[in-house]
């Protein structure tokens, strides 16, 4: 059984002020052939499932094509969409025939072209490998589940934890799948629902309710006569597409009435939980103040407006200037600037330095920092972290990076590249321990809670100004349906 992979993972955040060029992509790293393996054999993501099954599969070859995956941000521009899916397409054509391919999708992925990107990848590769050749495609929890999706690819799995700690799991079941159906063991057919709503963004954590309760309810589901998987997709709420919204997908073998109605019951119980799924949180004052007060620490502040698993810039200041004028110490935090990196870099360790950080992409996310303090370290910000983080990378690289203590009793882990709070050693490559921190402000909603929640004292989500902010009504849509819960309080869905 010959096998192939390829694909592109871009959570596309059409709000965001910076869209995703070309450049981007080959700054991000375009693999190819034993790139891909060495990259992500050995990690937890979708690929080391994928190649997990080639492993315990005899008389299976996987053969990795091209894969690229880049930091959440802006819609990807026409150059770099059709540079990356022509380099993609052109790869499959000419490697083929194959028995298979399996896709390590996002799902989320908008281009200034298609608003349904990964829709069109998948519709491109049928079009390549015809009809008769399965195609597995697993996605990230926050996808925006499209019908094109679903049309031309024959399994669908997706995350089923949020923070996505199952990548390797879903990966190594959509590969099963597609290699049972290579060998005539199964029929899968699939069904989507796609109810009328909007999860926000503080209630998407699969531990807690009410998605705790949903994904219970669909695990019975899956234990039905004649059922291969569900999925319960929590949606990516800043993207302006029309699939924009919870869904949930269905397999069975070769039953199309099972699917629908497995797919519809469950998409039933979460519309009528749906006031569940509205979600609040302090500002950053309140918050910052119970942090202070906290009798121990790590308090961990999760700064939601500046998620850059979402598609914000990871630059927001937001919090570090209320600490000051509060007077609250004792906190660290990661954050991008470039120029402020390359600047202590320079310096080099011991150098003392006078400088701003952050607050540079624009003026959403807050205006520069000034600190004046010591650079503790420097480092090329390239790091490997074995232990479980959101997605389950394990190779890092967030360019020059250094550490920098203020002399007003601030701890700063400064990237030269966008870096949402996933990994303990991002703070330790520049001296910073963040088990000896009092208040670790970490830039994410669910994605930091992996690599942090076990050592916190306590988990605060500060509804902080920026691109990825816990109120919807900021922004302005003019692409997904309506009326859609809850924008539209009064909208209906009849299954």
């Amino acid at each position: 059984m010959r096998l192939a992979t390829l694909g592109f993972s871009h959570e596309a955040n059409t709000f965001a002020p910076v869209k995703a060029g070309l450049s981007v992509w080959q700054r991000a790293g375009i693999l190819e052939g034993d790139q891909i393996r060495a990259e992500y054999a050995t990690s937890e993501s979708i690929l080391a499932g994928f190649f997990a099954y080639e492993v315990e599969s005899p008389g299976v070859e996987l053969v990795p094509l091209v894969y690229s995956r880049i930091t959440p941000t802006g819609a990807s521009t026409i150059e770099a969409y059709e540079h990356l899916v022509g380099r993609m397409i052109d790869a499959l054509k000419a490697g083929g025939p194959w028995d298979g391919v399996l896709l390590p999708q996002h799902g989320a992925a908008v281009s200034e072209d298609y608003r349904d990107a990964d829709g069109e990848f998948v519709r491109r590769v049928r079009e390549v490998v015809g009809p008769d050749v399965p195609i597995g495609m697993t996605l990230d929890m926050h996808a925006n589940v499209s019908r094109q999706m679903v049309e031309y690819a024959d399994v669908v799995t997706v995350f089923q934890t949020n923070p996505h700690v199952d990548a390797f799991e879903q990966g190594l079941s959509c590969a099963r799948l597609v290699g049972r159906m290579v060998r005539g063991e199964i029929r899968p057919v699939m069904a989507l629902a796609a109810p009328p709503l909007v999860i926000n963004i503080l209630r998407q954590g699969t531990n807690d309710e009410p998605m705790a309760g949903l994904l219970a309810f669909a695990r019975e589901h899956e234990r039905r006569a004649g059922v291969l998987s569900v999925s319960v997709v929590e949606g990516f709420p800043y993207a302006d597409v029309a699939e924009m919204g919870m869904s949930v997908v269905a397999i069975t073998d070769d039953d199309p009435g099972l699917a629908d109605d497995v797919a519809r019951t469950i998409a039933a119980a979460a519309w009528d939980r749906r006031e569940e799924f509205r979600g609040d949180a302090p500002g950053v004052d309140a918050a910052l103040r119970e942090a202070a007060a906290a009798p121990e620490g790590p308090v961990v502040l999760l700064d939601m407006g500046d998620n850059v698993g979402g598609g914000s810039p990871g630059d927001s200041t937001h919090i570090l200037h209320a600490a000051r004028r509060l007077g609250v110490t004792g906190l660290i935090e990661s954050i991008t600037d470039a120029e402020a990196a390359e600047a202590c870099a320079r310096a080099g360790v011991g150098a003392r330095v006078d400088l701003t950080v952050g607050g540079k992409t624009d003026g959403l996310h807050g205006v520069p920092f000034p600190v004046v303090g010591e650079v503790i370290a420097v480092t090329d910000g390239r790091f490997e972290d074995p232990t479980p983080t959101h997605g389950g990378t394990r190779f890092y690289d967030y360019g020059t990076s250094v550490g920098i203590r203020t002399d007003d009793g601030f701890l700063l882990a400064v990237h030269s590249r966008s870096a949402g709070t996933r990994s303990q050693m991002q703070f330790r490559m520049v001296g910073i321990e963040p088990r000896d921190a009092k208040i670790i402000a970490a830039k994410g909603v669910h994605s930091p809670r992996a690599a942090f929640e076990a050592m916190a004292s306590k988990l605060i989500w500060v509804n902080t100004p920026g691109a990825t902010s816990a109120d919807l009504s900021t922004f302005a849509y003019h692409h997904r349906r309506r009326p859609m819960f809850p924008f539209e309080p009064d909208a209906v869905y009849r299954g």
